[in-house]
Order: C-alpha cells, then sequence, then structure tokens
C-alpha cells in the first residue's frame, strides 16, 4: 500500500470544494457550487488516507449529514439514508463530473437507514415498517407518494436500523438485529438476530440466517450467488474478544452462533453453556473486535486492474468503546472457492493509531457504472469516490 501522495496544491488546482457540515441547517435542496472555496477539515483529511498506487479519492457529495445506507437509480439519482438524522436524501451529478450538485432531502421520518432500488421503486426500511416510493425518480418533488409494505416488524430500537437490499432471488432481504447487547430475544420474537427475506410486496416473508447480532450489511457472491454478510460482535468482552465476523449463507436456515458462540470459537460467559459452538455455521472470517463492519459489496466493474475483480469490500465503521480504536478503513478479502484467503486494508487513515484522532467512518460501499467506488461517511457527512487514474494493466 502506497501513500496517496496527491499535494495540497494539485487538489486546490482540480476544484475540491469547501466540505461544509450543518447538522444544526438541514437545507431542502443545495444549490450547485461553482466558485472555488478553500479547502476544510474533511478535504485536508483526505490527504492523510492511504490507497493502493494509481488510485485517489475525492468528495462526491458533502453536508449530506449522517450518510449511511446508498441505492442508485436507474436515471443516476443517489438515495442515501441515515440513522439518527431522520433524512432520506436525494443526491444528483447533473453534469456528470463526480462532484454533486443537488442534494435534496426526500423525506423525513424516524431512522430510514435502509434503502433499496428496484424496478424504478424505492424502498425505505425504518426499524419496524417498509415503504414503497414508485417511480421514485419521476416524482422528486416535495411529498412525494408512497405506499406502507408492512409494519409489523419488532420496534426495538437497539440494532433495529435496517440495511436492505434485492437478492438475485428478486426478494428483498432484511435483518433484524438483537435489542441487546448480549441476550436470547429469540424467546420474545423468533425473528431478532435474523436476517429476513420477502417478496417485494412483503409476502411471504421468511428467515434466511439465525444467530445474527447485528448486520447492516451483505451482498451476494457474483459467481456462486451465495449470501455474504458482516456480523458485529457482542460488548464488555474486553478489547480483544469476541471477533466480529464475515459469514456467507450456504443453506437457509443456518445458524451463526448469538448469543452462544461468538466467531466460532468463543463461547459466551452468559449463554455459552446451553449450545456448544460446534453447533453453529463458522464465519468466513473472523474480523478484528470491535472494528463493525458494516457495507460489503464484490467488485465486478472494469475500472479498477483485473487483479481487483472478484474481491469484497469491507466498510470497518470503527470502534466505539475499545480503550484503542480500531477499525475506520475499508478492507479488501480475497475468496478463492468460497474461502477468504486474504484480509488487507484498501483504504485506510481516517484513524490516527498515534493520536487516536477520527476523520471518518466508513459506513457504505456502491459501484458507478464506470467502475469507481463510492463510500458513504456519517462522521463526515459525505460521499466519497474513488476512482483507478494509474496505468492500464493489459488483461491476461
Amino acid at each position: 500500500m502506497m501513500k496517496n501522495s496527491i499535494g495540497l496544491w494539485a487538489l486546490v488546482a482540480l476544484g475540491i470544494f469547501c466540505f461544509t457540515s450543518c447538522k444544526e441547517d438541514k437545507k431542502k435542496s443545495q444549490a450547485p457550487q461553482k466558485e472555488e472555496l478553500p479547502m476544510d477539515s474533511t478535504d485536508l483529511a483526505l490527504l492523510e488516507l492511504d490507497l493502493p498506487e494509481g488510485f485517489e479519492i475525492k468528495v462526491f457529495a458533502r453536508g449530506v449529514d449522517g450518510a449511511r445506507s446508498m441505492a442508485m437509480g436507474d436515471n443516476g439519482t443517489l438515495f442515501v439514508g441515515t440513522r439518527n438524522e431522520n433524512t432520506v436524501y436525494a443526491i444528483q451529478d447533473t453534469d456528470g463530473d463526480y462532484n454533486a450538485e443537488k442534494i435534496m432531502v426526500l423525506d423525513t421520518m424516524a431512522v430510514p437507514n435502509g434503502v433499496a432500488m428496484r424496478n424504478g421503486d424505492l424502498y425505505v426500511a425504518q426499524v419496524d415498517r417498509l415503504w414503497k416510493y414508485p417511480a421514485i425518480e419521476d416524482n422528486l418533488g416535495d411529498n412525494p407518494k408512497k405506499e406502507l409494505i408492512y409494519d409489523d416488524y419488532p420496534d426495538a430500537f437497539h440494532h433495529g436500523w435496517k440495511y436492505i437490499a434485492f437478492g438475485p432471488d428478486d426478494k428483498l432481504y432484511a435483518p433484524v438485529g438483537a435489542p441487546c447487547n448480549i441476550c436470547d430475544s429469540t424467546v420474545v420474537d423468533e425473528r431478532f438476530a435474523t436476517i429476513t427475506r420477502m417478496d417485494p410486496d412483503g409476502s411471504n416473508r421468511e428467515i434466511v440466517a439465525r444467530g445474527v447480532r447485528n448486520s447492516v450489511g451483505f451482498t451476494w457472491h457474483p459467481d456462486s450467488g451465495n449470501l455474504w454478510f458482516t456480523d458485529n460482535g457482542r460488548d464488555m468482552m474486553g478489547d480483544d474478544i469476541p471477533p466480529c465476523e464475515l459469514n456467507r449463507v450456504t443453506e437457509v436456515g443456518q445458524h451463526f452462533g448469538y448469543p452462544f458462540c461468538h466467531g466460532g470459537t468463543v463461547k459466551d460467559p452468559e449463554f455459552g453453556d446451553q449450545r456448544p459452538c460446534s453447533d453453529f455455521a463458522e464465519p468466513a472470517l473472523q474480523l478484528g473486535a470491535h472494528v463493525a463492519p458494516l457495507g460489503i459489496k464484490f467488485y465486478t466493474g472494469k475500472m479498477f486492474p483485473n487483479t481487483y475483480n472478484g474481491k469484497a469490500f469491507v466498510a470497518e465503521h470503527g470502534s466505539w468503546n475499545r480503550s484503542e480504536k480500531a477499525g475506520y478503513r475499508v478492507m479488501m478479502a480475497t475468496i478463492e472457492e468460497g474461502q477468504v484467503v486474504d484480509y488487507e486494508p484498501f483504504i485506510e487513515g481516517w484513524l490516527d493509531d498515534a493520536t487516536q484522532k477520527v476523520t471518518g467512518r466508513p459506513v457504505d460501499i456502491l459501484w458507478l457504472k464506470d467502475g469507481s467506488m463510492l463510500v458513504s461517511d456519517d462522521y463526515g457527512d459525505a460521499i466519497y469516490r474513488v476512482s483507478y487514474t494509474g496505468p492500464k494493466v493489459a488483461s491476461n
């Protein structure tokens, strides 16, 4: 990995505009900024990030308070959900320069973390309900029409915010996190600590994976079609255990251990005597404790060199209560025949290990049509674009 060597003077010449985050004054829309403005701390923080040689990162959209899950419309509108900001954004890059000119508040509601697109319709998931906005890109004005798909999922806020996505089976997948740090919540409602799926109209709901404490990111392998998901490990067992997890589902209904076993090997001190770790599916990879893995996507684009094809990119949001912080980076997993054979940093530097200063927390990953990467950051209130500008590598 090499330090991104683009100098401050070069970025100014390229017209990177000031990133101004204003939590107190949300605006219905944001007018294009055409004048050249001084850099602020977030722009400067990008200069400190480490990326592989030939890659660069720039701000795609700024002032997107609490930016989390992302979904792209067919006509190029980027929809962004939030957790605590109660806002769903619609973002447009109207002139195709990869710097968004228009940021609109599409709707306001409690905890609209999950967003997904299907056939021109936008789906937005709250903790206990799901909405559909028909033909959303034709109806971006005030108070767009929406339809309630369901309103009967558990309403516990703790780990209740949802990441949603449509799978290759055209079903909508939605997790239901455990409503606690550690508990056997399935005795209250069997949907707790699971990943579920349903038809687009909310019917035929079923549980796909059990024993999943808190998944806020999943995707499907481009070849096998298997569901891969991240899971956040429990707290209050110390700095270094248990591990967070990267998992894959090979059979519907598999159980991944929570609350009895963590990471495939760590017996829970409260529930571990009830069932052994051997009862459960092992994780595809044990991740660092408390790194909080969220978004995951496989690369299938054409911009990055061929060596990146099929690799899984994971956004590690970062720890909140570890004595020395961990995570705050985008990682890259190499997977061969369903097995993770390598896991290494792709973007790091949002955390300064020496000072423990944090400048960003990556959440979700999305691919643009040109093969570049978008990364949402709910700490920096921004969406970044990562592109490859190095020498072209000949195909084998």
